[in-house]
């Protein structure tokens, strides 16, 4: 079919159609899965590939997973050319041949057409467990792979339709939790409705006529993409942050570099200065830094661009071997996913100064917990990561306030991320409180996303804890005059009076019932000065409790009667002429 013959009404109605089939297939992940960790908090991926690997569409409920399926996918088409059949499935999780996360462990289905292999679908989630060292899969204390996690490199359970059983035991039989084998079913059911979609697609339309409009959706969305890069002035832009301990050496730093390079239509992310990968567990991969630098370019230009291959070919991504964003077999790399937020602060620090109507300030840096031991109630064992205190607030942007506490990593659910119901019923704990917390927002003429507070009692003994983050240390910064949010933090107060504040990599064993955690996340950075704030909006955030007096005052130059909340006019316009 030539260029001539492509029907643009076709491609849009083609393209739409491939988004609704990962929909579908995200929705029966939602449905089907049994851990919270998916059919909650959605921390997972779907999509649609082609033939050769490439991205069709994807539905993406968890951004750090946007762009992690289709290098897989890649992978296994080429080390299994002549060697795929229909029926067959595949799964994979090896961060050393293109996986981001030991935890997230793909599904992959191929799609024939006849004799041919036309497309495959796929479905990524992170498991509740996974092997290694410590249930569910966080382990503050790896050196190197083997400690966190069971490997599984592309390997077939499925192959012509018959469950190949000795490889499905091997993989279950080094997996501590029943209910990751049903939520890997769960993922399979997934790609076969995206199979049985897809299939009536090409029956409806015809293959030769998918095939042609598919390299012409390619085309349009690297177009769009271009166009986007082109609005950037060319140049050299650098931009660096700071991750802080390695989870080994007390004090320790390391730095992520990039230098962004702006060429016409074509922007290149090098990381080629980062330093170079610790001894501990917090290290990336290749796949999970790439994609974080996606997800992070993807929030400055426009939302419309469709998700396939296309938009992808203007950007070019250098990570070097070694570095801490790309560390060389066997390190440990389960906190690479965690590497998102310093990653993204790099590249808008970078981008601020020539696109500042498109960056926001920066986010709060994450600092979260995962538990796990046995429930009484129950009489099994559980693993939860607490995603109701997980990440904090956005920045801000020239034009709005930032998203209140944004949920997973780097937006995802949000203040309801995780059901308070449903997280009494998985584990052995009783919430006590979880709401925004005042004061948290960096200030500005725009404020940052606000923080949340949450706090539950411990209901098992020798409960284990896992905290992992970074953001203990430095907040996120404001812009252009924003000042920036708060810290976070991670305590344990003991029934005896005890009280432990976790490190920011840290496990903590033998934690008795009756003791009470609280988290604090904070808010995210502000833009433009404080005092350019208007008034009201103000007043109205220190009557809904998310702005305390002193702060209106000391910070915004608003002077509020502590009764009645009623503005003191003529108080505020001195303070805030004495502000300028």
């Amino acid at each position: 079919m030539t260029e001539a013959m492509i029907d643009k009404v076709l491609a849009a109605i083609i393209g739409n159609a491939f988004k609704a089939i990962t929909d579908e297939m995200s929705l029966t992940m939602e449905k089907t899965t049994r851990s919270p960790i998916l059919c909650e908090a959605k921390d997972f991926v779907t999509g649609l590939y082609d033939a050769e690997g490439r991205m069709l569409e994807q539905t993406e409920n968890l951004p750090i997973l946007s762009f992690s399926l289709s290098p897989v996918c890649r992978h296994i088409a080429e080390r299994f050319r002549g060697d795929v059949y229909p029926g067959d499935v595949f799964f994979h999780n090896d961060v050393f041949s293109f996986g981001n996360q030991n935890n997230d462990v793909a599904a992959f289905k191929p799609i024939f057409y006849g004799e041919t292999l036309v497309a495959w679908a796929a479905a990524k989630g992170h498991q509740a467990d996974i092997g290694g060292a410590v249930r569910g899969g966080y382990n503050p204390n790896a050196t190197e792979v083997w400690q966190e996690a069971l490997r599984i490199p592309a390997v077939k359970v499925f192959e012509r339709g018959k469950l190949r059983r000795d490889v499905w035991e091997l993989i279950f039989a080094n997996i501590r939790l029943s209910i990751v084998e049903e939520d890997m079913r769960a993922e399979i059911g997934a790609c076969t409705v995206g199979e049985r979609r897809l299939l009536a697609l090409i029956e409806k339309y015809g293959i030769d006529s998918i095939l042609a409009h598919k390299e012409y959706l390619f085309e349009a969305s690297r177009k769009m993409m271009e166009a986007e890069i082109a609005r950037i002035p060319n140049g050299e832009f650098c931009g660096e942050s700071t991750v802080y301990y390695d989870g080994k050496n007390e004090g320790s730093t390391y730095k992520i570099r990039v230098r962004v390079k702006v060429e016409d239509k074509r922007i290149t992310f090098d990381y080629s200065q980062s330093d170079p990968q610790t001894n501990g567990f917090v290290n990336g991969t290749f796949t999970s830094s790439a994609s974080a630098t996606v997800l992070t370019f993807l929030q400055m230009v426009n939302p419309d661009i469709p998700h396939n291959d296309g938009m992808l070919q203007p950007i070019e991504i250098i990570i070097p071997e070694g570095t801490i964003l790309n560390a060389a077999y066997p390190a440990a790399t389960t906190f690479g996913n965690h590497l998102c937020p310093p990653n993204a602060d790099a590249i808008i620090r970078a981008l601020a100064p020539v696109i500042p109507e498109r960056v926001t300030a920066g986010w709060n840096q994450l600092l979260c917990s995962l538990s796990t031991g046995m429930n009484p109630h129950r009489r099994d064992t559980y693993v939860d990561i607490l995603f109701m205190g997980l990440k904090g607030g956005s920045g801000a942007m020239r034009d709005s306030d930032g998203y209140d506490h944004i949920g997973m990593i780097d937006a995802s659910g949000g203040v309801l991320d995780q059901d308070y119901e449903m997280f009494e019923h998985m584990t052995p704990h009783t919430l006590i409180k979880h709401e925004f917390l005042c004061d948290s927002a960096g200030a500005g003429r725009h404020r940052g996303g606000l923080g949340v507070e949450t706090i539950y009692r411990v209901g098992s003994d020798a409960t284990q804890v896992v905290a992992f983050g970074d953001g203990d240390v430095e907040p996120a910064f404001g812009l252009e005059g924003g000042t920036e949010g708060t810290l976070n933090k991670i305590e344990l107060h003991y029934p005896e009076g005890r009280v432990v504040r976790a490190k920011s990599k840290d496990l903590i064993s033998g934690v008795p019932a009756g003791t009470v955690y609280v988290q604090q996340a904070g808010g995210g950075g502000g833009y433009g000065p404080p005092t350019e704030r208007p008034v009201e909006r103000v007043r109205q955030e220190v009557r809904d409790g998310i702005l305390s007096l002193a702060s209106a005052r000391n910070i915004y130059g608003v002077v509020l009667d502590s009764l009645t909340y009623e503005i003191l006019a003529d108080e505020t316009a001195r303070l805030r002429e004495e502000r300028k």
